[in-house]
């Protein structure tokens, strides 16, 4: 019976509560002692799925440089991803707030629009205009992002130190605003068929690239950009106020709460990362949402030739003040869950590639 039992040996050298172990936990330096708000790694084992695909991917963004092109390369990366996939998954949300706003007296209500678009069209039409939606975005998203990060590091070199810590804000609004204009030339030809798309019963296009050819045959490349100056009126804004209120809002957060933001793990950053941009999303709904109402009625309404100026009072002379805010709630939920998930999905690659998360700047190393 003695094979039942292990030799004395392998008690000795291998038991945790042997001689040789003991001798070992002696030996072994002191560890230091965790902070009262250092996170623990062991309550999110979410992120263990890929810890391992993050860590091969940490060890190839070790050799990337922080602000090099290939750090640009990667945020412009994570723009897409972020922006392209969270805009894709509330296209039906796009599609109500986009009918209501052409025809306020379309549907009753959000739900009853969607079981009759469903009724009438199946789970298909529910997403009517995905594809330009998912082009569009995540060409926006790439431009948005990566340039963001290029012009906050290049506002804030030609500022210095101090003058960039104090008027940090500011420069989040002057880097937003200059990502969007560029973000924005992507993005008009891909809005202008998905307006379309949307804002017409029966869908006027089998998809994209067939509503692309179409207004081009129709209207020349002019005719996928006549919308362009509104949706600067609508997107330069609504950038500015998501950038510069998330990174005000995530550095109030982590002022409010113990410790620092670095005594805080993946999870709980990314968990701010999102509360912060969910409330910077109702924000930018707020102040966008006039010039978004316009970019719906100018992509079915004007007329090819058509002066800006004039087919914009005509529409706002038929709608009044009050139907610029048509479709302002479900745009709330909209735009608050996109942001958030935005926001959360990029600082979450942000990690995933061993980068820094997105955040207020800290204050500039003082001179001794």
């Amino acid at each position: 019976m003695s094979h039942l039992y292990p030799p004395t040996e392998s008690l000795q050298g291998g038991s945790p509560y042997g001689p040789v172990a003991a001798r070992q936990r002696r030996q072994r330096p002191p560890q230091p002692r965790a902070t009262p708000y250092q996170a623990r790694p062991e309550l999110y084992g979410a992120f263990s799925v890929v810890e391992g695909a993050g860590s091969r991917a940490r060890s190839e963004a070790g050799k990337i440089q922080l602000y090099s092109g290939r750090y640009y390369a990667a945020c412009t990366f994570g723009g897409l991803l972020a922006c392209g996939l969270t805009h894709t998954a509330v296209t039906p949300l796009d599609l109500v707030k986009t009918r209501r706003q052409v025809d306020s007296t379309l549907y009753a209500s959000n739900v009853q629009a969607w079981r009759s678009i469903y009724r009438a069209e199946g789970v298909r039409g529910i997403f009517t205009g995905w594809s330009p939606t998912l082009f569009g975005y995540s060409a926006q998203g790439a431009f948005k992002y990566g340039w963001y990060e290029y012009f906050k590091k290049t506002y804030s070199d030609m500022a210095g130190p101090e003058a960039a810590h104090r008027y940090k804000t500011g420069l989040y609004l002057a880097a937003s605003a200059s990502a969007e204009f560029l973000a924005d030339l992507a993005l008009c030809p891909f809005e202008s068929v998905k307006v379309r798309m949307q804002g017409s019963m029966p869908n006027p296009y089998a998809g994209t690239l067939h509503g692309i050819n179409a207004v081009t045959g129709k209207e020349g490349w002019a005719g996928l950009y006549k919308g362009l100056y509104p949706l600067w009126g609508r997107q330069i804004p609504y950038t500015m106020m998501k950038f510069a209120s998330f990174e005000t809002i995530v550095e109030k957060i982590y002022d409010g709460l113990p410790g620092q933001k670095s005594d805080y793990g993946k999870a709980a950053q990314t968990g701010v990362s999102f509360a912060g941009g969910y409330l910077a999303g109702i924000l930018c709904a707020i102040v966008s949402h006039p010039a978004d109402v316009m970019v719906s009625k100018l992509n079915a309404y004007r007329e090819p030739g058509e002066a800006f100026g004039g087919v914009v009072g005509r529409i706002y002379k038929d709608i009044g003040f009050g139907g610029l805010w048509n479709g302002l709630p479900v745009r709330i939920v909209m735009i608050g869950t996109l942001t958030g998930l935005q926001w959360m999905i990029y600082d979450y690659f942000k990690i995933f590639m061993g980068f820094p998360t997105t955040g207020g700047a800290p204050p500039p190393a003082e001179e001794k």
